[in-house]
């Protein structure tokens, strides 16, 4: 399965605590985009990322030179465009890579409205269809997106709590054997389905329109 890491710039004190231990290590079957000062960080780290994207308004001119020595590919836009430099950067992996999941680190932190950015871009016509394999991670949360139909989910170790959010309107949803569970309920708004638990080391839920958000987490 090859896996695509997109490293976005976030705060590291969000990152998952194993992340900079990984950044030391070459896979195979994984490679590194940089989107923004995540390409910098990245390539400050030993990483040689296939894809560098942003405005890098936040980098200094050593910097962004430092990245376009360094990556395979680099793609500095103009400042004004109406997407952001996350959003970028998974358009030109759709375009330009191989993939089975894409894995963002760095796209929940610090500020709240770049977090919402990157959390209802799947909602987006341009990203919907991929939105099953996008996963949000930090150093409290797993997110997950999903699409109508019946899904299984497994328990991630360290993680003590439950989440299903409603990005849209999501019809008929069923939690079949969540701790706590729903019989075919529909919310025609945005919600946060919060505090559930896992029951056994899985789950099945299943629901009929919308985009269902799966976040995983602990204190």
């Amino acid at each position: 399965m090859m896996k695509v890491n997109l490293l976005v710039g976030g705060p590291v004190t969000d990152w998952p605590q194993d992340l900079k231990q990984r950044l030391a290590q070459k896979n195979a079957d994984e490679v590194w985009v940089g989107a923004d000062y995540g390409a910098v960080r990245l390539v400050k780290a030993g990483i040689r990322p296939v894809l560098a994207v942003g405005d890098f308004d936040s980098s200094s001119p050593s910097e962004i030179q430092l990245v376009k020595e360094h990556a395979v590919k680099s793609i500095i836009r103009p400042k004004k465009e109406d997407i952001t430099d996350t959003m970028l950067a998974l358009r030109c992996i759709f375009q330009e890579l191989e993939f089975d999941q894409i894995v963002i680190y760095g796209a929940t932190g610090a500020r709240l409205d770049q977090f919402l950015s990157n959390l209802f871009f799947v909602l987006m016509s341009e990203f919907k269809p991929y939105c099953e394999k996008i996963e949000l991670i930090d150093r409290w949360n797993h997110i997950s997106f999903y699409l109508p139909g019946k899904h299984r989910l497994e328990k991630l170790p360290d993680t003590a709590y439950l989440a299903f959010v409603c990005l849209n309107a999501v019809t008929d949803l069923h939690l079949y054997d969540a701790k706590y569970k729903l019989d075919g309920v529909d919310f025609t708004e945005p919600i946060s389905l919060s505090s559930n638990e896992f029951v056994g080391n899985s789950t099945s839920f299943s629901f009929t329109s919308g985009v269902l958000c799966v976040i995983q987490s602990h204190d």
